[in-house]
């Protein structure tokens, strides 16, 4: 926009939500039924099911250029570039309406109550202000509205009762179930986001097999086919291709709306009473730390000095096994089976919390010619074919998510160079692993490797951490009780200014050992609960 282009301004709504992902699409829909006036402004659009890879033979190398996780290789319009370079762990993100839902593989655990009491059952990080008994109600209508499927009775966790039956475990995951049987460890059919059976208008699943790179059927669940719907009937505005340059506050340090760019670059004021932040790990505290004034120096809600500290990724150690028999190929969920046989503390490793392991299924024809040249075991010349043949649709795994501790210096801040095409500042991401994680993930690998050895693998690859596996945003902007340690109160308001909500993965006081989704989700319920019930003393 030139700098004598006015800046457009609209009607001011009751509540403005920034960000259309997971925690947004929920919080949206819960707060609709007070008929407030609610927007949400969204940087990135909406995805045709008939754009999706999955419906072309070349899903694959469609899935590895416009649909791939990072956003420094996707590289569209509508994304904002990262540096990353001093982290082992590279972020992976989506934005769209659907956030990263609309590529994530759909693997749908809840926390442990023990999660939330990490400090007092094994003196590190801190404990939670809430518990899971306060989110487990949220958590069962999180399941209802994003349609779960999976098989109660699981030992690892308190009860709940899935929606749908479990993805089917096919080959691959009958076969890695008997492994874990003869080693006498813990697994169970996945708490899946995928319709097993048709489910509130989303076709059954039909094994396409290419979650990750967005579901054609329908059958995954993603926001915005699940409760961005009902937000819209129910009145909510959902406004794309917005990117928020900041949000702006009053003379007394209240918000008071955002300012954002359009499609064509043009300035746009939209005046709010109350703002909510849904934009991950990495985006929030980026806005946050982009929304300095006068009021607030150092940032928006950072009088405690952590918007964007203790950033937790979690690092994934990946395994793959090689066997004799043709298995499943890449047909079917990615996730059937995990086990959480080294979840809690055990006093006798050397190491604190634990990890789960994520079961999958093998790769499609592309990558596994790439992980097989890579790895040394598809020759170029001759034997290649014969290799290839050895290889593909008879290769499974695992994934390790590994909880990852806070540490205050591990950060997102803003890049004093780097910059989103609309100049707005990109976030700069510094990350170590702890001496933690990298025993956990030696452990990892080395306990996969036997499960897959008692499987009937020939062979076993590894990678440890999973470089591209930073999914998961979480930690930098962390709620708590007291002011001088966190950045919202137990339920999710900012303690500097009033009427700033953040509900995403950022609020996360620690990581856990499984995917977060179902708690961000469960967490942004909670929160809009917590605002309805307070509406009269909403900023007391």
């Amino acid at each position: 926009m030139s700098a004598t282009a006015p800046r457009m301004a609209h009607d001011p709504v009751d509540v403005l939500i920034i960000g259309a992902g997971a925690a947004g699409g929920a919080i949206a829909w819960s707060l609709a039924d007070t008929r407030m006036r609610i927007l949400c402004l969204e940087q990135g659009d909406w995805v045709k099911p008939t754009d999706y890879p999955s419906n072309g033979r070349d899903w694959e190398a469609r899935q590895l250029g416009e649909f791939n996780f990072s956003p420094n290789r996707r590289a569209s319009a509508w994304d904002y570039p990262v540096n990353d370079r001093s982290s082992p762990i590279k972020v992976a993100n989506f934005n769209g309406v659907g956030g990263g839902t609309v590529l994530y593989a759909g693997h749908f655990p809840r926390f442990h109550p023990s999660d939330f009491k990490v400090r007092t059952l094994d003196g590190v990080a801190d404990d939670w202000p809430i518990d899971y008994q306060t989110l487990e109600p949220f958590y069962a209508l999180n399941d209802r509205m994003m349609g779960i499927s999976g098989l109660a009775g699981d030992p690892a966790y308190p009860p709940k009762t899935p929606l749908m039956p479990p993805v089917p475990l096919g080959k691959a995951g009958t076969r890695l179930a008997k492994g874990l049987n003869q080693l006498g460890w813990h697994w169970w059919p996945s708490d899946s986001a995928v319709a097993t059976q048709d489910y509130e208008g989303r076709a059954a699943c039909i094994n396409l097999g290419h979650c990750i790179a967005g579901c054609a059927q329908g059958a995954k669940a993603s926001t915005d086919i699940t409760y961005w719907p009902a937000a819209i009937r129910a009145g909510v505005q959902l406004r794309t291709r917005c990117r928020v340059r900041e949000i702006t506050t009053h003379t007394n340090g209240m918000a008071s709306g955002a300012i954002y760019f359009d499609a064509d670059g043009r300035e746009h004021f939209q005046p709010a009473e109350v703002v909510i932040v849904a934009c991950n790990g990495v985006g929030t505290p980026r806005l946050l730390l982009n929304s300095r004034s006068a009021q607030h120096p150092e940032g928006l809600a950072n009088s405690s000095g952590l918007v964007g500290r203790n950033l937790m990724f979690h690092p994934y150690a990946a395994l793959n096994g090689y066997f004799d028999d043709p298995l499943d190929g890449y047909r079917g969920p990615g996730n059937c089976i995990w086990s959480q046989e080294f979840y809690e503390t055990d006093r006798d490793l050397d190491f604190v919390r634990g990890y789960t392991f994520e079961f999958t299924r093998g790769r499609g024809p592309v990558l596994t010619a790439l992980a097989g040249m890579s790895g040394g075991r598809i020759p170029w010349g001759e034997g290649h074919h014969d290799a290839m043949r050895r290889l593909f649709n008879r290769s499974t795994g695992m994934v390790a998510i590994c909880e990852d501790l806070p540490e205050a210096h591990n950060t997102v801040t803003l890049d004093p160079d780097l910059k989103d095409p609309d100049g707005i500042p990109a976030p700069k991401i510094t990350y170590q692993l702890s001496e933690n994680s990298q025993r956990m993930l030696a452990h990892a690998v080395a306990r996969g490797t036997e499960i897959l050895k008692a499987a009937g693998a020939w062979d076993v690859s590894s990678e440890a951490p999973l470089a591209v596996g930073g999914w998961h945003l979480m930690g930098t902007a962390r709620m708590g009780r007291d002011p001088r340690h966190s950045v919202v109160n137990e339920w999710g308001r900012s303690h500097d200014v009033k009427n700033l909500f953040i509900v995403d993965g950022s609020i996360f006081v620690t990581s856990a050992g499984v995917n977060p989704t179902s708690t961000i989700q469960a967490l942004a319920l909670y929160v809009a609960d917590q605002m309805k019930q307070r509406l009269t003393d909403l900023f007391d």
